[in-house]
Formats: structure tokens, C-alpha cells, sequence
């Protein structure tokens, strides 16, 4: 603990006596990659894939790292083809260096397909600062409804994986619901039901929306989520409702259990892919005035400004790409926009605005 200690010091003084940081870490990089004198950096140890999208990555974490609470979000960056990309994922934290980073294998995804296919043991990762209101201080009460759909799941892993660790699941009353596709689409399927082997207060229903019953309609196993699902939970008054996953099915979940005690919901979206020239002729086309840059193009309306934009190569800040982190927020001087997921349209002016998950629907400034 004394030979870390000074280490880390030592890496304190360098960097104060530097003036360019870049610079630092090069040359403490060169030493050890994971070095650094202000990023938290860590190194893809292992691979596994764990549902039929899904896989984990074990990665060791630099002494910079701030792991956060257990149902955050952390930046994270990777570079591919020497371009720096960031998204947001939840970790989950396996010890006092060691973090489990769940990644959803999303269809045509450039940084989800490099984590779960191209990257190889040995590469870097960077993570920024953790956020988000997941977590164990924000509930309300030690009855906990976890209603998780698609890769929804990493968060509330994340919560129960610290309980179990801290020996503190037994504690609360639990009660998981979670859907998928398919059955083979069910992530952490071993743990969740050796939990329920183990303690009495905690239980898990798995639910496949494509799944074709041999019953009567009735079975809610190849349900979506619907009221049925809800009155099967006992005292639900009493509870304290976390749902997360698509915008749709967290703005479902909210409106079958306004009775609960606490609703908290998280939900996502994933931007489109860029419409090709080919596909041009077929879409209606949006004058966007960018002011800052004083800057005048034509985008498709229903489309991901993001997207949008970076497809005329303007590469806006931006973050999770799913409109959770706000780091696209800028502001619409004029127009109207509608998000994309839920249909809400905005026609105020002056108005902060997540171009990740919102679309042209007039001509419209943006202060960018």
C-alpha cells in the first residue's frame, strides 16, 4: 500500500511540474500504458460473451479511475482507425482495480462492434467522469421493483452485483423483471437465478417478446409489458419502481405504476445510421443555419441531427448517442424539432436542445 502510494505521488509531482500535459503522458506511457497524469485509463484483460449480443469485458483500471455508484453511467472512449470515439456504458465494479464493462452488440454500431469483435486483449480504454441518478441512495424504499428490457439490464445489474458483494441483497425485497427478444438474448441469466436460490427476497421473471407460445394468450412469459405484469407485484404502493431500457418501454412502465411509492426511469435511444446519397432522392431535405460557424446546409427531416450533421462531416460534442449524458445539448434559436422516440414535438425558440434524439421537422438555427 506505501510503494502505490508514492507511485501515485510521484505521478502528482511530474505532472504539476509539466506544463503540457499531453507531453506527460506520453513519456509516462511509454513506461506503462496505463499511466497517466489526470485520465482514468484501463486495459481489456479479458472477453466473454455472455448473451447472444451481448459480451463482457474484464478490464484493469489505472489509480485515476473513479468508479462511481453502482447504476451510473461513465463516458468511455476508444480510438478506431486513429479516431477517438466516446459512448456511455454502465460498469460494473469487480474489485478495487477491476471493472466489468456490458456491451450491447448493436446492429451496424461502429464502437459496440469494435468492443465486441476487434478489440483485442491488451488494448486501452479511457473513461471519464460517472453520472446519472441510478443508484441505491435515490430509492425510497427496501422493496425494489427492477422492470429492465434489451440492454437496460447493465445498470440494474450493476446495483444488485455491489448488494451481493457488500452481502447486503438479503436486506432488500426485490423483484427483477426482465425482457429480451429471445431467451438467448438474456444476459446474467446464471447469477440472477442462483441469487433466487440463495435469498428469499429476491426473485427474477424473464420475459421473450418473440417468443411463440404454445398456450393461451394469456402467457405472459411472451408478453410485452403490459398491466398484467404489474398487478402480479405485491404492495406495489410500497415500492420504489426502477425501469429502464427503449423510450417506449419506460414511458409504458411509468404509466402502469403511477401507484407505486417512487418511479424512476431511464430510458434510451440509438441514432439511426446516415442516410446514403442513394437513399437522398427519397427524403425530404431541411435548410439548418448553424450560427456560430456561420454555416448553411440541408439535412433529411426525421433523422438524428447528429446524424445528420455528421454525415456532412461536422462533428458536434456529443456522448452516449442515446440522450441520457446531454453532452449534444445546444441551443435551438428557432424551429421546430421532434424527438425521435417519443413523437414530442418543440417549436419554442431558445431552447437547449439533444440533437442525438431529436430530428428537423421545419428549417431551424442551432447555436453551433
Amino acid at each position: 500500500m506505501t510503494t502505490l502510494s508514492k507511485s501515485n505521488t510521484w505521478l502528482n509531482q511530474l505532472s504539476s511540474t509539466v506544463f503540457d500535459r499531453s507531453a506527460t503522458d506520453f513519456w509516462l506511457q511509454q513506461i506503462n500504458p496505463l499511466w497517466s497524469s489526470s485520465e482514468a485509463r484501463g486495459q481489456i484483460i479479458a472477453r466473454h460473451q455472455i448473451a447472444q449480443d451481448m459480451y463482457q469485458l474484464k478490464i484493469k483500471c489505472n489509480r485515476r479511475m473513479d468508479f462511481g455508484e453502482a447504476g451510473q453511467h461513465h463516458p468511455v472512449f476508444v480510438e478506431i482507425n486513429g479516431i477517438r470515439y466516446e459512448r456511455s456504458y454502465s460498469l460494473t465494479q469487480l474489485d478495487r482495480q477491476h471493472i466489468a464493462l456490458n456491451v450491447k452488440h448493436v446492429h451496424g454500431g461502429l464502437v459496440s462492434g469494435w468492443l465486441c469483435e476487434k478489440a483485442n486483449i491488451g488494448d486501452y480504454l479511457s473513461f471519464g467522469k460517472p453520472y446519472g441518478e441510478v443508484s441505491l441512495d435515490h430509492f425510497q424504499s427496501k422493496r425494489l421493483v427492477l422492470l429492465v428490457a434489451g440492454s437496460g439490464i447493465t445498470p440494474a445489474f450493476s446495483v444488485l452485483h455491489a448488494l451481493e458483494k457488500q452481502n447486503r441483497l438479503e436486506d432488500y425485497q426485490i423483484h427483477l423483471k426482465y425482457w429480451a427478444s429471445t431467451q438467448r438474448e438474456h444476459a446474467f441469466i446464471l447469477p440472477f437465478k442462483q441469487w433466487q436460490e440463495r435469498y428469499a427476497s429476491f426473485n427474477v421473471d424473464f420475459y421473450s417478446t418473440q417468443a411463440q407460445s404454445n398456450t393461451d394468450n394469456n402467457d405472459t412469459t411472451s408478453q410485452r409489458l403490459n398491466a398484467t405484469h404489474v398487478q402480479s407485484i405485491q404492495d406495489v404502493h410500497d415500492c420504489a419502481v426502477f425501469a429502464c431500457g427503449p423510450s417506449g418501454f419506460v414511458e409504458t412502465a411509468q404509466s402502469l405504476c403511477t401507484d407505486a411509492r417512487q418511479f424512476q426511469g431511464e430510458s434510451f435511444y440509438f441514432s439511426t445510421p446516415s442516410i446514403t446519397d442513394s437513399d437522398s432522392s427519397e427524403i425530404e431535405l431541411i435548410n439548418i443555419h448553424l450560427s456560430r460557424s456561420n454555416k448553411q446546409l440541408q439535412i433529411p427531416k426525421g433523422q438524428s441531427i447528429l446524424t445528420a450533421l455528421e454525415a456532412r462531416n461536422i462533428r458536434p460534442q456529443h456522448g452516449c448517442r442515446m440522450g441520457i449524458c446531454n453532452k449534444c445539448a445546444c441551443p435551438k434559436v428557432s424551429g421546430s424539432t421532434q424527438h425521435i422516440a417519443n413523437k414530442q414535438t418543440n417549436h419554442e425558440a431558445n431552447q437547449l436542445l439533444r440533437i442525438c434524439v431529436n430530428s428537423a421537422q421545419s428549417d431551424i438555427t442551432l447555436a453551433l
